[in-house]
């Protein structure tokens, strides 16, 4: 403001939304701070949004690791966590009581699922699902 009374135009003020956050090339600008529907470049998936079903992808090429959660039907309270690259032959498996562990409880229905298509990341998804903090998480969130 000083600035302006004095005549110099040329010093920037202290706005934080002003050049400071935000690029001044264009060509190298990536999203905005603001708006993340603005900038940078849409960059493709490199998969058919079909493959992201449940099931096998179409070219085989990609496979996909599940991190499941089941609830069991006659005690709502039950809740099982497991990893699986066949996700609707696993759950007919634990429902047919081929699982010592799942059973006792059974009938189970499938609560959710999260597709990965890297085994190490999937098991270190479950591997926190099944700590006390992720059982909290799923607690609040399910």
């Amino acid at each position: 403001m000083v600035e302006r009374l004095n005549g110099i135009e040329e010093v920037r003020g202290s706005n934080p939304l002003g050049s400071s956050l935000r690029s001044q090339r264009g060509g190298e600008r990536g999203l905005s701070r603001r708006n993340f529907s603005e900038g940078g470049r849409h960059r493709p998936c490199g998969y058919q949004r079909s493959e992201l079903r449940l099931g096998k992808p179409k070219n085989g090429a990609m496979k996909f690791f599940y991190v499941y959660i089941l609830q069991s039907e006659i005690d709502p309270r039950r809740f099982y966590t497991g990893l699986t690259d066949d996700l609707r032959k696993r759950i007919k498996i634990h429902n047919l009581g081929h699982v010592r562990h799942t059973s006792k409880w059974r009938p189970w229905r499938l609560k959710t699922y999260v597709a990965f298509s890297d085994r190490a990341r999937a098991v270190e998804f479950e591997r926190y699902l099944k700590s006390a903090s992720g059982r909290a998480f799923i607690k609040s969130r399910l």
